[in-house]
């Protein structure tokens, strides 16, 4: 505990700093953690081969340092969150079509935003200073195991004035709203790999079998809260924009699956436009498609 209060005050000190300056400990840092570190390469690599099989591995290697360099910066940015103003996010970060939001309020529903580890995700929590205070925004997140940085985490993504609700309390809480009339945004990162247990469905993702999360389809079609996927874009260097994209309205006349296909469908999108921008590192294909689905 004594180191991580050392950690948290260094960040504090070193955070202080322009961003333009922290950016090169990120020039710094990416060649070591390519090069010398080589930190997760081989998934990194093998994600990519099976993604793109058409590329030849000069494409592949150019699109895996591309990612690199990025990785290292959504680092330096996600930690100079912690003593970065509201006026300087606001220039940084730019929100298209909010009216999609402010019209769901008017009609009296809350509203699901489905995003993923696509560019700078934890600046999109920024969104709660778009909207009335009386209608929140809510980060779904995994409780991590190590106590003292979940809680590092926890404050420093409300900072703007958007809520938290760890994963397993997610119905209980939109339950509660609900029942409070409470209308709400609730943000949930949806790319990850559900466990072999839990995999209800499959599809065609990046040209592999991939089997996708349907929590968020589930708790839509419950409550009838129209499904918006949050759309993330770099401009440049440390400069974003933020698209909100309607997946569907009336969740309930959907058919089953066809939320999350959607939603699948615009994330492949965007990651075939600028495939760096996407966390490669993570080992998404690792369970097998059974044979008899």
């Amino acid at each position: 505990m004594c180191m991580f209060r050392i950690f948290t005050t260094f960040l504090n000190v070193i955070t202080r700093l322009p961003l333009r300056v922290l950016y090169l400990l990120s020039d710094v840092l990416a060649p070591f953690l390519y090069h010398i570190v080589r930190y997760r390469r081989k998934v990194v690599r093998r994600n990519l081969t099976q993604s793109f099989p058409e590329k030849n591995s000069a494409e592949i290697k150019k699109i895996e340092r591309k990612f690199y360099r990025y990785f290292c910066d959504l680092f330096i940015e996600t930690l100079y969150q912690l003593n970065m103003t509201e006026d300087e996010m606001r220039r940084r970060v730019k929100f298209v079509n909010t009216e999609l939001i402010l019209e769901q309020y008017s009609k009296g529903k809350s509203v699901m935003i489905l995003s993923a580890h696509y560019g700078n995700w934890e600046w999109m929590a920024s969104m709660s200073l778009l909207f009335p205070n009386d209608k929140p925004a809510y980060n779904v997140y995994k409780k991590l195991k190590n106590k003292a940085f979940d809680a590092f985490m926890y404050n420093m993504r409300m900072r703007f004035g958007s809520r938290n609700i760890e994963m397993q309390d997610t119905f209980r809480t939109l339950l509660t709203l609900k029942n409070t009339k409470q209308l709400a945004s609730f943000g949930m990162i949806s790319d990850q790999t559900p466990t072999a247990a839990a995999t209800r469905h499959w599809i065609t993702f990046l040209n592999q079998d991939t089997p996708v999360l349907v929590g968020a389809e589930q708790l839509a079609r419950k409550f009838d809260y129209p499904v918006v996927f949050g759309s993330i874009s770099r401009i440049k260097r440390g400069f974003y924009r933020f698209e909100f994209v309607l997946i569907k309205e009336d969740p309930r006349l959907a058919s089953e699956f066809e939320i999350t296909e959607k939603y699948m469908q615009l994330l492949e999108a965007k990651i075939m436009e600028s495939p760096e921008f996407w966390l490669w590192t993570h080992k998404r294909w690792k369970h097998r498609k059974p044979t008899q689905l």
